[in-house]
């Protein structure tokens, strides 16, 4: 039996909002419905990133490059947080790079620190995550110009978009996206409350095989530890 041979399919956000509307029990009928789709869309997405690491939007940030005496940093309007850090000294120098890890400390502890003036190789961050773009203060500051601050940050999921925009994930969740998009949708539609149950659960089923698959799948090694009186 022949195949089709592709295994590229993708929906643009106007299919998206249909297929959600129709789950939801109706046919999407004016530019409104398509508006107010897009609105859910977004508000869905955030909601995604604060149930925790979608690995699709870990990305390694562009080396920072530390200023002698100077402690706090701004960091990119996407950056949701910073999952893993370092400090590189001898950047670009063959045999002498070396690429050495930062405790992130809370902002008690940050705070605690006697004199945060105090100068050398910075050993601590402390991320302040506010309104707008999360600020990073290092500890000591640094005493040169050389060092180089790398990381892995959480991006935010790109904004839904108009016509053909594609949605900024991959196509394993595009199943668990269509059913939180029409379980938001029967959520604010009268005539559809009597559905909200059943795609609650739904989406909360899509979710779980989308989020379970979406995972580092690694070696783990456990060694026990022996404790002697």
């Amino acid at each position: 039996m022949a195949t089709s041979g592709t295994t590229s399919f993708n929906m643009d956000f106007p299919e998206i909002a249909e297929e959600a509307w129709e789950r939801a029990g109706r046919e999407m009928r004016s530019g409104y419905d398509l508006r107010t789709a897009r609105r859910s869309m977004n508000l869905l997405t955030i909601e995604w990133a604060n149930r925790g690491i979608n690995l699709w939007t870990i990305k390694e940030a562009t080396s920072v490059a530390l200023t002698k005496g100077t402690t706090q940093y701004t960091l990119a309007s996407d950056v949701i947080d910073v999952i893993e850090q370092n400090i590189r000294t001898n950047d670009g120098v063959q045999a002498q790079q070396n690429d050495l890890p930062l405790t992130r400390v809370s902002v008690s502890t940050y705070s605690s620190l006697p004199n945060k003036l105090t100068q050398g190789r910075p050993s601590q961050i402390f991320i302040e995550r506010g309104t707008a773009a999360p600020k990073l203060y290092v500890w000591p500051v640094p005493d040169k110009n050389t060092y180089k601050l790398n990381y892995w940050r959480l991006r935010r999921i790109e904004d839904a978009g108009q016509g053909s925009y594609t949605a900024d994930m991959p196509f394993r969740f595009l199943p668990c996206l269509v059913a939180g998009l029409a379980y938001y949708i029967a959520m604010k539609t009268p005539e559809l409350s009597d559905r909200v149950v059943m795609l609650k659960q739904m989406y909360d089923e899509q979710f779980e095989m989308a989020s379970s698959e979406d995972r580092s799948k690694v070696s783990a090694r456990f060694v026990p530890r022996i404790g002697y009186p």
